[in-house]
């Protein structure tokens, strides 16, 4: 009895050592671990170019915005008699109310109308075409893809007047339908290849199952990939209706009476004989872009994630 206890004691600080060994630093190993994941290699040097560099780039940007904004809440006269980089001691929504007064909701109106149109075709049509060419196993769905990307390398400019022929032909000139076709046919281009590359991450096991469960194609397309390329298609929706919304070109081309101008165009009623009301152009600006800032800034987490996706393969 005795030398049994004694054994048994005997044996469980070794087992007690060989559970938890006693190795130097052995319980701040992760806490080390941890503090050098946080401060970086040993011996790191902060890049001063780099940091600079933004910092500049970051000045770039903000400059003309901060112009914009503090110009906006001007007069014609208290622009041209103070400074125009400092703020003005007496604000004023007056070019706000010209712009509103000036039938910005009419203009405004037409570009929502434009860009809902173009986006909501161009996104039905691409996931289509990207679901296709992801999945194809043929000659042909490649010969497509391939068909699809030299859009990409077709300048707007160079096909502005074939463009103003066609729509001639079409009977469609000074419509809003002159706005939204050609809009279409230059967007899908990029977006098959934006929506293609998010496509083919999908895991094949996903669509073999639900292949095995029954699933047809509609079913796999609007229960899996939709769900899956959500961050695609909200950067293909949101880098769109950017284009659309500042288009300039088209609009300019294609229609002529303002029952169908859109804003960019609407910046043109500020600019009369002898010069420009500068505020109230400004106004416009700022009360044009605020949609699609609140768009992007609800949407900004995607961006990234949409426009990368696939591209490391």
């Amino acid at each position: 009895m005795m030398t049994h206890t004694a054994s048994t004691q005997s044996a469980t600080p070794d087992a007690g050592k060989a559970l938890t060994p006693e190795v130097p630093g052995f319980e701040h190993r992760d806490v080390k671990q941890n503090k050098v994941r946080r401060t970086g290699a040993p011996g790191e040097k902060p890049n001063l170019l780099g940091g600079l560099g933004g910092w500049l780039w970051l000045a770039v940007i903000i400059l003309p915005i901060y112009y914009i904004l503090i110009t906006s809440f001007r007069t014609s006269e208290d622009l041209r008699s103070s400074n125009q980089l400092l703020p003005t001691t007496n604000p004023t929504l007056a070019p706000f109310i010209k712009v509103i007064q000036n039938d910005f909701f009419h203009y405004f109106t037409n570009s929502l109308i434009v860009t809902l149109s173009t986006v909501a075709v161009v996104l039905a049509v691409s996931v289509m075409a990207a679901y296709y060419i992801a999945r194809s196993t043929t000659l042909g769905g490649r010969r497509l893809f391939q068909v699809i990307l030299l859009g990409i390398a077709i300048p707007v400019q160079a096909t502005i007047i074939p463009v103003y022929y066609l729509i001639q032909q079409l009977g469609l000139y000074d419509t809003l339908w002159a706005l939204i076709l050609p809009q279409i046919a230059f967007a899908i281009p990029l977006s098959v290849l934006i929506i293609v590359n998010f496509v083919r991450d999908i895991p094949m096991e996903l669509f073999e199952s639900m292949k095995v469960d029954g699933a047809g194609e509609w079913k796999i397309l609007t229960a899996l990939v939709l769900p899956m390329a959500k961050p695609a298609l909200m950067t293909v929706g949101i880098y769109q209706a950017l284009q659309v919304w500042n288009g300039f070109l088209f609009p300019l081309v294609l229609t002529q009476s303002s029952d169908v101008r859109v804003l960019p165009l609407s910046l043109w009623e500020y600019s009369g004989q002898f010069g420009i009301d500068v505020p109230a152009t400004l106004a416009a600006v700022v009360l044009s872009a605020l949609p699609l800032l609140v768009v992007y800034m609800l949407a900004r987490r995607h961006i990234v994630a949409g426009l990368t996706a696939g591209f490391g393969k």
